[in-house]
């Protein structure tokens, strides 16, 4: 009896700790399993577009891909090319009021993120692409 109460008030003192502890790795683990990491197209997309009359517009605009896992940036630099030429398309087919105005940067960004996300998930069958970026948007 006399070297069970040592025991228990042991066990009592130190199982909160350690279920403490288990929580605080499952918690690190889950955090360490949503790295976001950043992708940039390089270099930047460079592009015409018609303008008004029939003129001739131009666009330059950097794009940065917010990735889901940042481990899979080599997997969407192996498919930057064809990422590349489907938002030169995108770019190349809107208007020239499409580009300045802000509600038409953003359906044109909108566009380019699912477009993305498409192509991605078809050729990787994963999603990768978590959101989509200008970060440089020029345009005459």
């Amino acid at each position: 009896m006399r070297h069970l109460l040592p025991l228990l008030l042991l066990a009592t003192t130190t199982l909160p700790v350690l279920a403490q502890a288990a929580e605080e790795e499952k918690a690190g683990e889950a955090k360490a399993a949503t790295q976001y990491g950043y992708y940039e197209l390089e270099p930047d997309i460079i592009t015409n577009y018609v303008s008004q009359g029939n003129r001739l517009g131009y666009i330059r605009v950097t794009v940065q891909l917010m990735l889901k896992d940042d481990s899979k940036k080599d997997l969407v630099e192996h498919h930057a090319p064809l990422i590349r030429d489907a938002l030169i398309e995108i770019f190349g087919n809107q208007t020239g009021d499409d580009i300045r105005s802000l509600q038409g940067r953003e359906q044109i960004r909108k566009a380019c993120l699912k477009t993305t996300q498409d192509l991605l998930l078809k050729e990787t069958g994963e999603p990768i692409v978590a959101d989509l970026l200008f970060t440089k948007y020029l345009y005459y």
